[in-house]
Formats: structure tokens, sequence, C-alpha cells
């Protein structure tokens, strides 16, 4: 046998954390990046009791499924707690991070450290596209509610979904 699977072979895995709420064409450039980067690529969907969101948990996971589908090496998953717990309990070495602004790192950069002291986990900052550089969850949430146009902003199942849920409030 060859290629990751081998004997004394590493298979490479990363995860790429966030809520997802929901997943947008920013968040997919950067898993589709990273599952170019390593084997296995794992999205990590943050469960926040504290905060209701949009859509489920399971919704947003089928959602993030179906719309990395095509890269074959990602695994999507909910966790709660320490995300560093998340990566011990999978046998991942490194977080990959999307940076959007310079106001991202001074942020970034706290958690990563902490990440790292306390498990010794990295974590890789990867740019975000400039096509991208300002689009988060929150705004395509609050743009989609005012009825503007996000189409260009998510795929074609996550702006049914929101158009639908939308629709729905």
């Amino acid at each position: 046998m060859t290629g990751p699977e081998s004997e004394g072979s590493q298979v490479r895995r990363a995860v790429c954390p966030g809520s997802f709420d929901p997943i947008t064409n920013g968040h997919l450039d950067i898993i589709s990046r990273a599952s170019r980067l390593y084997d296995e690529v794992y999205v990590a969907v943050m469960i926040n009791q504290s905060k209701k969101g949009l859509f489920e948990i399971d919704e947003r996971i089928d959602l993030i499924r179906r719309v990395t589908a095509e890269y074959g090496n990602v695994r999507v998953e909910a966790f709660h707690g320490l995300l560093v717990d998340f990566c011990k309990q999978r046998d991942i070495p490194a977080i990959v991070k999307g940076l959007r602004a310079v106001s991202d790192f001074d942020y970034e950069l706290q958690m990563a450290q902490m990440n790292n002291g306390l498990s010794g986990v990295e974590t890789l900052f990867i740019p975000t596209n400039p096509t991208y550089s300002f689009l988060s969850s929150s705004l395509v949430k609050e743009v989609a509610t005012w009825g503007g146009d996000v189409s260009h902003l998510v795929p074609a199942e996550v702006l049914q979904a929101l158009t639908e849920r939308l629709r729905k409030d």
C-alpha cells in the first residue's frame, strides 16, 4: 500500500473551526485551500449554548457536508468545549484559520498562543482571498434579513436554506 494510509506514513490532519451560521464562500475558500494541504480536514462546528443561531447545529452540519462533498477529504462534526480537546481526541496537530484583516490577527494570535500553550496544537493562518475580506456570517444574515442580494456570498444550497429560513421568521 502507498500513500497516506501506508505503514510508517503519518496522516496529516487539520481542523477549521467556527460557528458557520451560515457557511459562506469565505469559509469555503479557507476549507478548500486547507483540503489541498492536508490529508484530512475536519470542519468543527462550534456549539455555543448561550447563543441562538439562525440555523440549528444539525442544519449547519448538513449544509457544510453538502457544500464540501466535492473535496473528498473533509469531515464535519459538532463540538463544544475547548477546541484543543477536539484536536487531541482526533489526533489533529493543526488548526487552520482564515484572516481577513489585522483586527482578526490580534484576537486569533492570542487564541493560537493559548491553544499551543494548552496542548501544543499549532495554528496556521491563511490570508483570506481579497474577494471575501469583508465577509462574515453575521453580515450575510443582516443583509439577507433586509432583502439584500447575498447570492454571490454563499453557496446556492445555503442561499436556498437562508431564503427559506428568513421567509418563516
